[in-house]
């Protein structure tokens, strides 16, 4: 019995091995489908393009509202110089350069129309 159980084992053990040589060429197969896919996708590249433009975009939204903000500061901080009115130059100042990179960002970014484009 036990001599049995061997020999049965020995018949099935080659069909296990040419089922799991089927499959390991199929999961082969379909890895290079994938990597060929991978490759023309890569090749393409347009998804890096239209990140690296997100990335300008935001880039250039944040460099218009730091910027006007800091214009802001300077403006306060020469109107506090020159009247001697120390905080309040500033601080109106720099309330009116972030308004206005506010603004900038909303023009910059589509959500908002130009100074002249007003529609009645």
């Amino acid at each position: 019995m036990n001599g049995d159980a061997r020999e049965h084992g020995k018949e099935d053990r080659p069909s296990d091995e040419v089922a799991l040589s089927a499959r390991l060429r199929h999961l082969a197969d379909r890895l290079a489908r994938e990597q060929a896919d991978g490759k023309t996708r890569a090749s393409s590249g347009a998804s890096s393009r239209a990140d690296a433009s997100a990335m300008a975009r935001g880039l250039r939204l944040s460099a218009e509202l730091v910027a006007a903000v800091l214009v802001g500061a300077g403006l306060g901080w020469l109107v506090d110089r020159l009247l001697g009115v120390s905080p309040l130059g500033l601080v109106v100042f720099v309330l009116l350069g972030f308004a206005a990179g506010i603004v900038n960002v909303m023009r910059a970014a589509g959500l908002a129309s130009g100074p002249g484009d007003r529609g009645t």
